[in-house]
């Protein structure tokens, strides 16, 4: 078998509509199956950022304007978005497998992520979600049905939901089948659905997983080969946006870290994609990560451009 890689693919790449999502994917499919028609084993990770707060939006304001449509909980429309999404990507991939007469098979997994209900990242809400309410509304709203509310620059009062780190895969058995026969795996859409065990089972908890550290703990899982984050740039940079911008074509994890500690990485950017990476490099045995953009995914993956992160 050939060298298996993890890409984890950013909801913003993916387009705020149905129409220009369906047109966005047809690139994404062109770079994932040039990579299996070259002989790796893919499997695609993805956010759902806009995706999900599109259908939370949706659902809240429809729940909120009469005609008897029901509330619905954060879970299940992180898992909508999954199918969403992945429905698009697989058959964007699938079409593209059969343009090429490639006799390869792609199926998405509606993934569970177990995240630790103690996790402190619960105490303190931080990732806002769906509709601005007003303070009155927030204050009902939180009365009503426990929600956390924050106020966002001015513009009113948004929910906001947890954002733990992912513990385990509950499908990762069945990914793991599926990779092992060659296919195309598209999977941890958006992080994975974020649950917690009970005396009675899993249950669906509110909050946002980062898509990054997911596909990080599902390369390891997979013993990957590399871990592959698609992003806006081609290659990592320091002194970013300045007259000292340097690109760096790789970097080990102590330089990574100290990279981190100058404060080159900004929060809720590079930052997260970085320390996915070293998540994943330094528990791998021999694993490595790249960083690069999308357009060129497969001239990093031959040493022409990208970010690679080793120990």
């Amino acid at each position: 078998m050939g060298k298996r890689i993890v890409i984890a693919l950013g909801g913003n790449a993916l387009g705020n509509n149905a129409e220009e999502q369906i047109e966005l994917v047809k690139q994404t499919a062109q770079t994932i199956v040039d990579m299996a028609e070259e002989g790796y084993e893919v499997i695609v990770g993805h956010g759902n950022g806009p995706q999900v707060g599109m259908i939370n939006l949706a659902m809240e304001f429809a729940a909120n304007n009469g005609g008897g449509t029901p509330a619905m909980p954060f879970p299940e429309c992180g898992a909508m978005s999954q199918g969403y999404i992945g429905y698009h990507l697989q058959q964007a991939i699938q079409n593209e497998l059969r343009k090429r007469k490639l006799s390869k098979h792609c199926a998405s997994v509606v993934t569970q992520m177990i995240v630790d209900e103690k996790d402190p990242a619960f105490d303190k809400p931080t990732k806002p979600v769906g509709l601005f309410y007003t303070e009155e509304e927030s204050v009902k709203l939180a009365a009503e049905k426990g929600y956390s509310f924050m106020e966002d620059a001015g513009r009113g009062y948004r929910r906001v939901v947890a954002s733990p780190l992912p513990k385990e895969i509950v499908e990762i058995d069945l990914i793991k089948q599926l990779t092992g026969q060659g296919d195309i795996v598209i999977t941890v859409g958006g992080g994975g659905i974020p649950v917690i065990e009970t005396a009675e089972g899993y249950k669906g908890v509110a909050a946002v997983i980062d898509k990054d550290r997911s596909c990080s703990k599902l390369a390891l899982d997979l013993n990957a080969d590399m871990l592959i984050i698609l992003t806006a740039v081609d290659r990592v940079c320091i002194h970013y946006n300045t007259p000292q911008q340097e690109e760096l074509a790789t970097m080990n994890v102590a330089e990574a870290k100290q990279y981190i500690k100058e404060g080159h990485f900004a929060p809720g950017s590079m930052l997260p994609k970085i320390e996915a990476c070293l998540d994943f490099v330094e528990q791998a045995s021999e694993g490595q990560a790249l960083v690069t953009s999308l357009v060129r995914a497969k001239d990093a993956l031959a040493g022409v451009t990208g970010t690679i992160i080793k120990k």
